[in-house]
């Protein structure tokens, strides 16, 4: 365990605004004898570090949220070539970020903490191999800054008339004499708990303009960025002293005014004071889930607001993008670049299920469902590795995987009472398990099954005891086909799906891949345990819900079709008459989904592995709600949490639970990947993969790219002549597959192929 020299210190006065601390130090050398210096960083709250004014890093939001009662992450940044004065000012911004700001719905949640600290270790290292260590501690002073509010939810407020670009140096010698600087104190905490990152930092990772400002009905000036994304707008702006431009944020319109209400308590207002002369305003303590800004008081109306003074700075996780897809459908195009658009927006420091309102938490069922499209589109091991350490730490805690991670719900005076008794649900539980399965499967990286081992077998174990005396899982609270389509708006978890099925069908799927975890670790003992108690469970569901001679499963609907076959449940001939039933019931409601969070990141493998790949495009290409394509023809540019969060007409969904960017029901991309482009792993981290494309729906064309850890696999197959032709570029290293429809397999090494298969051209699908 480290020992640090750092303490978490806060300001000794109760201030008006977000505090700043720092630090005049004295180097114990020439700064042209520092060999090396390196700065550990953390807070509770938010901090951003800054060495005679100059920032460390482009990093935003650290340390990040955490299960903080077990671990409080720190990050660790090179500063030599900060430290180029014998007196440097070591500085400290701090805002309350998950620490202590407003967090969750209603009432919300009790604070994780009173006051919000900064922690600060920096050791520099001379040539001679001496070390000077300077830590946050009693000597510093601290005084409040310009932030005279900020919360993730509500926004952020700035009065430039309070800004003092130096107050983090450069100094000649000791600070100046200033009574608004005061002294500090030390705040309790456990330096015990401090851990690094696995994941990678929150960043701002792109910018984009306005695409139209304009006056709504009501006289409001509005501005359209042409993409929903998570982040904030930086403002330059120039008027009197004292005057206040106000940013209001939502994700739509409704009746051509700003659409607030799905927002439900969030504010998502941003405040800036003007100085009097030229302002530059970067809420970077704050974040907002937008498309569209209602602006007030900007001097001179909206005809002033040239360009540059309106800016989108798209903020999240600074995970490296590996996977692109690509055919000749535009509108299947976009709904792609929608799934990319709410991964990026959702994936800010925790995989949250919305950006937007007064919510914006860690739902382990989303991430259970999207795992597998996550670690192709990015590289996702950090992310999600960091992550699931904090459901192991949460879990321990609860005695179960909880619904969110981290935990906030505990926090709440007042749990969702429509959720108790809380305890291990389907799908959301099962993310223990199917995370780190995900992760294997993208990677192949023993190092995470390691890590999660215990939580994988504490979690199987824990639903094991949860069980009927029948083997059913078929008691308790359960999400089950959340979302189901065909739901009242007020009640998500009615759905056609019976939740004893759809939670026994996932005790299942977890035992195996448990099983199969345990075995590749060579923990051959556990891997028995865990395939026998897969095999009970699978025998109690075939027993109570599987009726082979009237060819059903218990309450015939989408999902427990999917599910069943999908997941094993079924021998071949069931699952044969299975594949049929749940073609049947896609084309009864009309080509629409009908399938709620369980079953629709299953429901178009299950067709295409029974051999309705055409009803899988019909589904897939569907333009009428509810469907993947309806929210694309409304203009959507993220997935939306509602197949209808946008009603035909124009207006908000009535439900209050309504949000357009909600990256769950975009979990189909990984059938895209793998079926549509024709790109699957048939060995974990990608060492052998799969060349299978199933063309149809009218496609001429698809492209499928990925940078696995043994380099770039590309698939591109195209209608030519009467043949489909397939190009294939294969890494050194790996063996690649090619199945194509009517041929042989062929295995081809290292290199760039070219193979042709007789195939008919694409037939134009029907819409509607």
């Amino acid at each position: 365990m480290t020992t640090w020299q750092a303490r978490f210190i806060a300001p000794d006065a109760a201030l008006d605004a977000a505090p700043l601390l720092r630090r005049v130090l004295t180097l114990d050398q020439d700064p042209g004898e520092v060999a090396s210096a390196e700065l550990v960083l953390s807070a509770l709250g938010v901090v951003e570090a800054r060495i005679d004014g100059q920032a460390v890093s482009g990093d935003l939001l650290t340390p990040g949220w955490s299960a903080y009662e077990e671990r409080l992450r720190y990050a660790r940044y090179d500063v030599t070539a900060l430290l180029t004065r014998r007196t440097p000012t070591l500085g400290l911004a701090l805002g309350d970020g998950w620490w202590r700001g407003r967090l969750g719905w209603g009432e919300g949640a009790r604070p994780y903490g009173d006051e919000i600290a900064g922690f600060a270790e920096l050791r520099i290292t001379y040539r001679d191999g001496a070390v000077q260590v300077v830590a946050t501690d009693r000597t510093w002073q601290a005084a409040a800054g310009a932030v005279t509010a900020d919360s993730l939810y509500d926004g952020q407020s700035v009065d430039a008339r309070r800004l003092d670009p130096g107050w983090a140096g450069p100094f000649d010698g000791d600070a100046p004499a200033d009574p608004r600087w005061g002294g500090v104190h030390e705040v309790a905490f456990d330096t015990g708990r401090l851990a690094p990152y696995l994941a990678p930092p929150v960043r701002r990772l792109a910018e984009r303009a306005p695409e139209r400002v304009w006056r709504s009905p009501s006289g409001k000036v509005l501005v359209d960025f042409g993409q929903n994304l998570v982040g904030w707008v930086r403002v330059r702006v120039r008027g009197a002293a004292g005057d206040v431009v106000t940013l209001r944020h939502a994700e739509v319109l409704e009746h051509d005014e700003l659409g607030v209400r799905p927002l439900r308590a969030a504010r998502a207002t941003d405040r800036f004071t003007l100085s009097g002369g030229d302002d530059v305003f970067e809420p970077t303590f704050t974040t907002h889930g937008f498309r569209y800004a209602e602006v007030d008081g900007w001097p001179g109306g909206p005809d002033a607001i040239g360009d540059g003074a309106l800016t989108a700075v798209v903020v999240g996780s600074d995970l490296t993008r590996t996977g692109w897809f690509e055919t000749s459908d535009p509108l299947l195009n976009r709904l792609h670049e929608n799934v990319v658009w709410g991964m990026r927006g959702n994936f800010v420091d925790v995989p949250t299920d919305c950006p937007q309102r007064d919510e914006r938490l860690g739902w382990t069922g989303d991430i259970a469902a999207f795992a597998p499209t996550a670690c192709f589109l990015a590289d996702a091991s950090g992310f999600l590795g960091d992550w699931l350490v904090d459901l192991w730490a949460e879990q321990r805690a609860d005695g179960y995987v909880p619904y969110v991670v981290p935990d906030l719900l505990r926090r709440m005076a007042e749990g969702p009472a429509e959720f108790e008794p809380a305890d291990a649900t389907a799908v959301w539980a099962d993310a223990a398990v199917w995370v780190p399965w995900a992760l294997w499967q993208a990677y192949g990286d023993r190092a995470v099954l390691e890590r999660q081992y215990d939580s994988v077998l504490d979690h199987v174990r824990h639903v094991a005891g949860l069980l009927s005396p029948s083997g059913l899982w078929d008691t308790g609270f359960q999400f089950a086909d959340w979302l189901d389509p065909d739901a009242p708006p007020d009640r998500p978890d009615a759905a056609k799906a019976d939740k004893g099925v759809v939670a026994t069908a996932c005790a299942y799927r977890t035992a195996d891949l448990a099983a199969r975890i345990a075995t590749v670790l060579g923990r051959d003992a556990d891997a028995a345990e865990l395939a026998a108690h897969a095999a009970r469970v699978r025998a109690a569901f075939r027993a109570a819900y599987v009726d082979a001679g009237a060819r059903r499963v218990r309450s015939d609907a989408a999902t427990v079709y999917a599910l069943a076959i999908e997941f094993g449940l079924l021998d071949a001939e069931e699952r044969a008459w299975a594949g049929d039933r749940l073609a049947e019931l896609v084309a009864a409601a009309g080509h629409r989904i009908s399938t709620g969070f369980a079953g629709t990141p299953f429901v178009t493998d299950a067709l295409t592995s029974t051999g309705h790949a055409s009803t899988a495009y019909r589904l897939l290409l569907q333009r009428e709600v509810p469907s993947w394509l309806y929210a694309v023809t409304m203009g959507a540019t993220t997935v939306w949490e509602r197949w209808d969060s946008m009603l035909p007409d124009g207006t908000i969904n009535p439900g209050e639970m309504t949000s357009f960017n909600h990256y769950a029901l975009g979990a189909v991309a990984d059938w895209l990947h793998r079926v549509v482009g024709g790109l699957a792993p048939l060995e974990p981290g990608y060492a052998r993969v799969l060349v299978g494309p199933v063309p149809g729906g009218g496609l001429e064309w698809a492209r499928t790219t990925l940078d696995t850890r043994h380099g770039r696999v590309a698939v591109g197959w195209r209608h030519e002549g009467g043949e489909l032709a397939v190009d294939v570029e294969v890494p050194d290293g790996v063996e690649a597959v090619v199945r194509l429809p009517g041929a042989e397999d062929r295995v081809l090494g290292a290199g760039t192929h070219r193979v042709t298969a007789a195939v008919a051209g694409p037939e134009p699908v029907p819409v509607g």
